[in-house]
């Protein structure tokens, strides 16, 4: 089967940067705890610390966001909902439409300030709940819509 088609929204990378940026904000409070704690903030070991925070923090905010938009893919189907997600672990998943229960959507702060939203699709799978994540909130929201007409056509029990 082919990789589903559909990117998430071109804004996906600044969402995942913002929120990995906002991860790496205790690790550089709890060093400046340290370094104020010991007195020794320019001492050989708060500063190799606080280099090699800041590649890792470069890269990972930098790297991590433009990795996973080529990686992340959606798609739906009469048949299925496709995803395919990560950066570091990748995962395919592929739920029928005919086992789906229930369709949501999610808009956390910073998802609303860029405009996005997250479509959740539950389904009668010990897999979890398939995501599709950062799409734009009018594709969001004609993605609901769409999964709602196509799982009210399939007669099914969901499970």
């Amino acid at each position: 089967m082919a990789d589903p088609q559909w990117r998430p929204s071109t804004r996906a990378p600044l969402l995942w940067a913002v929120n990995a940026a906002l991860l790496w904000i205790p690790m550089f409070v709890a060093q400046l705890v340290w370094a104020v704690v010991d007195g020794t903030a320019t001492s050989w070991p708060h500063v190799g610390v606080f280099a090699a925070s800041v590649v890792a923090a470069v890269a990972h905010v930098a790297g991590m966001p433009q990795w996973r938009y080529r990686v992340h893919r959606w798609e739906i189907s009469d048949d299925a909902v496709y995803t395919k997600t990560g950066w570091f672990t990748q995962e395919r998943r592929i739920a029928p439409i005919s086992r789906i229960q229930t369709v949501d959507t999610e808009r956390g702060p910073i998802d609303r300030m860029l405009g996005l939203a997250t479509v959740t699709v539950t389904t009668a799978s010990s897999a979890g709940a398939v995501k599709i994540t950062a799409l734009d909130e009018r594709v969001a929201d004609a993605t609901v819509a769409r999964l709602t007409e196509i799982a009210g056509r399939n007669v099914g029990d969901a499970t």
